[in-house]
């Protein structure tokens, strides 16, 4: 039988990079990080929804962590004056206290006193982006626009962009308000998931209707990358 794998763990070390980058000295503190990750993505989640958020990527040291978000509209996030953005940092060291810590060896990883640096970076090209293109569609779906042309639509504004050279696009649940769910897809273009050196986007999202949610996946081919290319 086959199995589905992510398309971004399955290039692991190949053509991508971990989006969490820092050491543990001991399996108690490797707990801890994981642990203060997993509350700083899901918090990013719901707090930036609508922001076009890309990526978020974490790096940290002994004393400070490091949140890398990456997003086409850094002026929402970053807010008039940068007050957006240092309110952000403060509710972000508030997630981190609040992280259920066990107690370790680790001194400040252990006790959550750590200082977060927040940096913002602007994306280009949000339409080759699968994260942007997975909002697009709940966005059209939530204003309550029919899916079939939702689909068409966002297929036809990827597709126009240079880089992009295959999408394919589906949606699982009570389409149109449908007693019993089902899924639709649409694809355009090549999307070769079993190629390790194509650079294949990948995100899930949910657009939330009064009669249920709907489950959107995105995948964007945006060609191959060689070792020539990175050099």
């Amino acid at each position: 039988m086959t199995h589905t794998v992510h398309p971004y763990a399955h290039r692991l070390g190949v053509i991508r990079d971990w989006k969490s980058r820092w050491f543990a000295k001991s399996p108690a503190e490797y707990r801890t990080n994981v642990t203060i990750d997993s509350a700083i993505r899901r918090f990013l989640k719901k707090r930036l929804r609508g922001s076009y958020v890309t990526s978020v990527e974490i790096e940290r040291n002994q004393k400070t962590i490091r949140v890398l978000i990456k997003t086409s509209r850094p002026g929402l996030v970053i807010g008039r004056g940068g007050e957006g953005s240092q309110k952000l940092g403060k509710e972000i060291e508030k997630v981190v206290r609040s992280a259920k810590i066990k107690p370790t060896q680790g001194g400040a990883a252990a006790s959550g006193k750590m200082a977060v640096r927040l940096d913002i970076e602007e994306v280009r090209s949000p339409e080759s982006q699968s994260p942007v293109v997975a909002y697009m569609v709940a966005e059209g779906l939530e204003k309550r626009q029919t899916f079939r042309r939702v689909l068409k639509q966002t297929v036809e504004k990827v597709m126009a962009n240079r880089d992009v050279q295959g999408v394919r696009i589906a949606i699982a649940g009570r389409l149109g308000g449908a007693e019993m769910s089902r899924t639709e897809e649409i694809k355009r273009g090549r999307v070769p998931l079993q190629t390790l050196r194509a650079d294949i986007d990948f995100a899930r999202e949910e657009a939330y209707l009064p009669y249920g949610v709907i489950g959107i996946k995105v995948w964007i081919y945006r060609g191959d990358i060689f070792a020539d290319k990175k050099k």
